[in-house]
C-alpha cells in the first residue's frame, strides 16, 4: 500500500464526500492518510475523522500563517492535543517568509515552541518551509531531539543538505509531476529510508489531474513519478515509503479499514 503523508482532508473542499474520497484512495492502493490539523479547528476536524476511520490519522499544530495567534492558551491546547493517540505528529508548523501573514519573529517563536513539544512527546514535526531556508535550518539545528518531516519539498539545496545531515525526512508532492519542476536531483539525494510521498490535497493536484481537486488517491501519481526519478519500480517505492511512514509516524499507520 501507499501512505498519503500530508492531506487536508478536513478542508471545505471535501465537505460531503470524505468517505467516498477515502474509499477511492483505498481502491487505488492508498492504505492510510495523515490528515493535517494546522490550527485548533482543523485539528479538531482531523481528530473527528480519525475517530471514525482507522485508515486516517491526525496531526495538530499551528501553521506559520497564523503564528500571530500563538499564545499561552494555544500552547496549552496543543500540549494536550498532541498526547492523543490519534495524533501522530505536531504541525503543520514552520516558517513562511513569502506571504508573511504573521510577523517573522512570531513565526519563529511558535515554530520553536512546537519543535520542543514534538521532542517532549516523542512525535515528529511536520514542517512548512517557504523562502526561509537559513532560519529554518538554524532552528532545526538547535532542536536536535526533534524529528522533522519537510513536507512538499521545493526548497534550496543547503536546507536539504542540513536536514539530511540531521536525519530528517523529506516528502514530495504532486509538484514533482509539474512541467516547472527542476528538483529531480533533490529527489535522488534523499536517502531511501527518509523518503515520503504526499498529496497536500486539496492543493497541488499532480499530472494528469491538473485543474481538479486533489485527493489522496492521486498520491499514486506522485509515487510513480518519484519511482521513475529514482530508477526503481513503483512497488519498490511504495513498499519503502510506507515503511518510512510507519517508522516516523508510528504503528497507527498500519491500521486498515474503517474503525481501525
Amino acid at each position: 500500500m501507499l501512505v498519503d503523508t500530508h492531506c487536508h482532508l478536513g478542508d471545505a473542499a471535501f465537505t460531503g464526500d470524505v468517505a467516498q474520497v477515502v474509499d477511492r484512495a483505498a481502491g487505488a492502493g492508498v492504505g492510510h492518510v495523515v490528515v493535517i490539523g494546522e490550527s485548533p479547528a482543523a485539528a479538531q476536524q482531523a481528530l473527528a475523522l480519525a475517530t471514525v476511520d482507522g485508515r486516517l490519522s491526525a496531526t495538530a499544530g499551528v501553521h506559520p500563517h497564523t503564528a500571530s495567534e500563538w499564545h499561552e492558551k494555544t500552547a496549552a491546547w496543543l500540549e494536550e492535543a498532541v498526547r492523543d493517540a490519534r495524533v501522530v505528529a505536531v504541525g503543520e508548523t514552520g516558517l513562511d517568509y513569502h506571504y508573511n501573514h504573521s510577523p517573522r519573529d512570531q513565526q519563529r517563536i511558535a515554530f520553536e515552541a512546537q519543535l520542543g513539544l514534538a521532542a517532549a512527546v516523542g512525535k515528529p514535526a511536520v514542517i512548512h518551509a517557504r523562502e526561509a531556508d537559513a532560519d529554518l535550518a538554524a532552528i532545526l539545528r538547535d532542536h536536535p531531539r526533534t524529528v522533522a518531516i519537510l513536507h512538499s519539498w521545493s526548497s534550496g539545496a543547503d536546507l536539504l543538505e542540513r536536514a539530511l545531515e540531521h536525519g530528517h525526512y523529506v516528502s514530495f508532492s504532486g509538484m514533482v509531476t509539474f512541467k516547472s519542476w527542476t528538483l529531480d536531483d533533490a529527489v535522488r539525494q534523499v536517502p531511501l529510508d527518509r523518503l515520503l510521498v504526499e498529496t497536500d490535497a486539496p492543493y497541488l493536484a499532480p499530472v494528469p489531474h491538473r485543474g481538479k481537486r486533489n485527493e489522496p488517491a492521486f498520491v499514486v501519481d506522485v509515487a510513480r513519478r518519484v519511482a521513475e526519478v529514482r530508477g526503481m519500480s513503483f512497488d519498490e517505492l511504495a513498499t519503502l515509503t510506507t515503511a518510512n511512514a510507519v517508522r516516523v509516524f508510528g504503528p497507527r499507520i498500519t491500521g486498515l479499514g474503517p474503525g481501525g
